[in-house]
């Protein structure tokens, strides 16, 4: 456990520090983090230069225009702390200067604005140098911001940046004590991380999907996203206005009944929105508590479910969203488009399950206002019982009775609709079975999963699976 210091004890250690020395670029909240620097005392031998290109034109010209005069930006973010770096090692002697560690900060970031309808958001970066001649590295993260004051906002980017400086330098061996400390001295009900990415060889070993778990483990964050390459995405970038189709699962491992579902399903939702491919983003959604269904997270066994729904080709969002409203309130915040989600019989059934909605004052009625918000539609899967043979879909799956005049309401009203192009012989395909056989190296469910998976669950060892060896023979 590490000792959690001050911003300002944190400041007079960096200040004291006399190989450590680098820039501060702050635009769109002032100098909130350097002031620390400044405050703290010793700040000549650590602080190069503290400046604040608020004005664009002024900015432009150091950095260059940005397309479509977006600046609160990744891309502009990445920019400054480059150039700044660059411009340290062009004009400070490395001769001069043995032993010093350089820097740069940087933040780009939008606070509250005057009518409290939009509570701001920002970049927040630092390129540095763990050994004088070593390669930079680079932590970037982007933050929310959720209190409803400008100047408290201010406040706690700069505690923000100064965290993530003394993290760079004093935690860079292990990120994920990096990432705890971020919120030493902030609520994390004041700001919210929804990405973080490590780059450089000081973190040569860590992966970025790794510190995306974290973010949601530890209560930073609601979701995290991340594309088929494996790489973070900021969730606005992904879900800004684009109508959404979702499918939850475990996913452990995929089996050609979540493609058939999701593939099925999401035909009929391009045809009931009048949509393209093009203007919808398709998610893979696994939960915090699916992830933690037989303990603690195991975090290998959630690389491979991962790695293997990347090959697939497809987005995965890791959430904390137990219940589906959660999930597509969260949605909702980032689009006004078209809303699907494709699920079984048996999620279906706990949607309608009144013990899911006890902490809700409107209980479930306010579930299912904030669920079937805007046109949302389920697209149901049916699903065979291995011992009735019995097929369950929405015309005779059975709610609570108080439940169900309101579950006819949303049948007629096709909020609920069957998925009725599915392969009938893959409602003998149960996921549970598959792992068992996996685990037990029986033969037999390689058709079950779709093309290219046993192969790489095999070459991996994924789920348990260890290849049967001959048995020796001796004379």
């Amino acid at each position: 456990m590490y000792q959690k210091l001050t911003p300002k004890q944190k400041a007079l250690t960096i200040n004291l520090d006399p190989t450590i020395y680098g820039t501060f670029a702050e635009i769109g909240a002032g100098q909130e983090t350097v002031r620390h620097f400044f405050r703290a005392g010793g700040a000549s031998g650590t602080i190069a230069k503290a400046m604040s290109a608020y004005d664009k034109d002024f900015s432009d010209a150091i950095y260059g225009k940005e397309v479509k005069n977006r600046y609160v930006t990744q891309n502009r973010l990445r920019k400054m702390l480059r150039y700044e770096v660059a411009l340290i090692e062009e004009r400070i002697s490395r001769d001069n200067n043995p032993d010093r560690k350089f820097f740069s900060y940087a933040n780009t970031v939008t606070t509250i604005n005057f009518d409290k309808t939009v509570k701001g958001h920002g970049w927040v970066g630092i390129r540095f140098q763990t050994k004088e001649n070593e390669d930079y590295n680079e932590i970037v993260i982007h933050v929310k911001f959720k209190e409803n004051d400008a100047t408290l906002q201010q406040e706690t980017l700069g505690n923000l940046g100064v965290n993530l400086i003394f993290g760079a330098f004093h935690y860079s061996d292990n990120p994920r004590t990096l990432v705890e400390s971020l919120y030493d001295d902030i609520a994390k009900d004041n700001l919210e991380i929804d990405m973080i990415d490590f780059s450089g060889p000081a973190f040569a070993y860590v992966d970025n999907r790794l510190m995306s778990l974290q973010l949601v483990k530890n209560g930073m964050t609601d979701a995290v996203i991340f594309n088929s390459q494996g790489s973070n995405m900021l969730p606005a970038d992904v879900l800004y206005k684009k109508n959404i189709f979702a499918v939850r699962g475990s996913f452990r491992p995929v089996t050609k009944v979540n493609i058939d579902m999701l593939q099925n399903g999401m035909d009929m939702f391009l045809k009931d929105a009048i949509c393209t491919h093009e203007e919808t983003e398709v998610l893979i959604e696994i939960t915090i508590s699916n992830l933690r269904a037989d303990g603690d997270i195991d975090e290998r066994d959630f690389l491979d479910r991962v790695d293997i729904l990347g090959k697939l080709g497809y987005t995965v969002i890791i959430s904390n969203f137990s219940e589906y409203y959660r999930l597509i309130d969260y949605f909702a915040s980032y689009t006004s488009g078209n809303i699907g989600v494709a699920m079984g019989v048996n999620n279906l059934l706990m949607v309608f399950d009144e013990k899911y909605y006890k902490d809700l004052s409107g209980g479930i009625l306010e579930a299912f206002g904030k669920f079937f918000r805007n046109g949302m539609r389920v697209y149901l899967y049916p699903y065979k019982d291995p011992e009735t043979h019995q097929l369950l879909n929405s015309t005779n799956l059975k709610v609570e009775e108080n439940l169900k005049e309101l579950y006819k309401y949303f049948m007629r009203n096709n909020r609920i609709v069957d998925i009725t192009n599915y392969n009938p012989e893959f409602l003998e395909i149960y996921s549970r079975e598959i792992l068992r056989k996996i685990a037990c190296c029986t033969k037999g469910w390689e058709t079950q999963v779709p093309e290219g998976v046993a192969e790489m669950i095999k070459e991996r060892g994924m789920f348990g699976y260890k290849e049967e060896l001959p048995l020796k023979q001796f004379s």
